[in-house]
């Protein structure tokens, strides 16, 4: 499968179940931490919105990432873990598809677009949020095998 560039020849592989997981995590801060907790957004509800922004993502990846395949994505599971020590949540985007190529982008865009979603729902009681530590936490399938971070 020689490539110069551009999409990988993924017409070679076999069709394999696949899954991914990632997460991202929103450290809020006192005062949105508060807003989120009381379900009191002037925009809405954060999670059911945040939620359909990673759907929105994951079906969406390969128009954001430009050398990634299309895919059936026939599964997305979101997952939200609030944690009031450091006044954050943590997000978890997990993809399932049978196909030619992972869905390791697809569950990192997931988990991005949530996190942004979060931020811009509650960015008007405070602008110094900070999204970080969005990674893959494993995933199975294909000629590379499963991977756990």
């Amino acid at each position: 499968m020689a490539n110069d560039g551009g999409m990988i020849d993924v017409s070679g592989k076999d069709i394999t179940a696949r899954t991914a997981k990632a997460v991202g995590c929103v450290l809020l801060g006192r005062e949105a931490f508060e807003v989120l907790r009381a379900g009191k957004c002037i925009k809405g509800d954060v999670f059911a919105t945040a939620k359909v922004a990673a759907m929105q993502a994951v079906k969406s990846t390969p128009v954001t990432i430009p050398m990634c395949h299309p895919v059936l994505i026939e599964a997305v599971n979101i997952d939200f873990t609030v944690n009031e020590e450091d006044k954050s949540v943590t997000v978890c985007v997990t993809v399932k598809s049978s196909g030619k190529t992972g869905v390791e982008m697809e569950a990192l865009c997931g988990a991005s677009a949530a996190c942004l979603t979060i931020y811009d729902m509650l960015k008007y009681t405070r602008k110094a949020m900070t999204i970080g530590e969005i990674k893959l936490i494993e995933k199975t399938g294909g000629k590379s095998g499963d991977y756990k971070r």
